[in-house]
Order: C-alpha cells, then structure tokens, then sequence
C-alpha cells in the first residue's frame, strides 16, 4: 500500500510563502488520485485542494483558491503544495492523501484510503 510522509511545513510570518511536499514511500504515487487537508485544534478536518491522477485537472476551496497551487511529479512520487500569503488563519497540520478513486479529484474525506501524519503549519501575525 502507498505510504505518505508531509515535509516542508514551519513556522511563518502572516503574507509569507511555504511550499510542502507529501512523498510516497512505497512508489505507486502515479496510481492513486492526491489531496490536500488541514485541521486545527478544536476544529474538523478541512478539504483544501485535490488533483487528478496524471495532474490533468485540480480542484480548490474557496478558502484557499488563488493563494494555494497543488501539484504532482509522479516520476519522484511526490505531491506539493506551494502556500503563499498566508494568514494567521492557515495555521493547523496539514495532511496529504491518496485516492483509489483516481480519474476525479475528490474534496470528501472518506474516499481517501491512505493519509500521511501531518505537518504543522504556523502563520504568525
């Protein structure tokens, strides 16, 4: 089965950039559909971003639309979300995840089948 692992997340100062990175360990990133979700404390865990299978199509929330680019390099088998102006708001731990459902780009959690641990996120203000 894939195996997901988020890097490149950090602390930040509000209108500034952060670009992470979601790597599948076990290679088959190429086969599966990709998203991107965030959860704060005390909060649900929050559809950010989805791409299709070949990054032929991506889909974005309203919340983060034209601030936040999702991307794939299926030859490296790793996922990328570059975050630019960021507000004290995006600040939770960020999760990457894989879809069987691979032709479509899904904002639903439960068609995702595999999810990395996280990585923080803090914007400051």
């Amino acid at each position: 089965q894939v195996q997901l692992v988020e890097s490149g997340g950090g602390l930040v100062q509000a209108g500034g950039s952060l670009r992470l990175s979601c790597a599948d360990t076990g290679r088959t990133l190429s086969r599966y559909a990709m998203g991107w979700f965030r959860q704060a404390p005390g909060k649900e865990r929050e559809f950010l971003s989805a791409i299709t299978w070949i990054g032929s199509s991506a889909y974005y929330a309203d919340s983060v639309k034209g601030r936040f680019t999702i991307s794939r390099d299926n030859a490296k088998n790793t996922l990328y979300l570059q975050m630019n102006s960021l507000k004290p708001e995006d600040t939770a731990v960020y999760y990457c995840a894989a879809s069987k459902i691979f032709w479509k780009h899904s904002a639903t959690l439960a068609e995702y089948d595999y999810w990395g641990q996280g990585t923080q996120v803090t914007v400051s203000s």
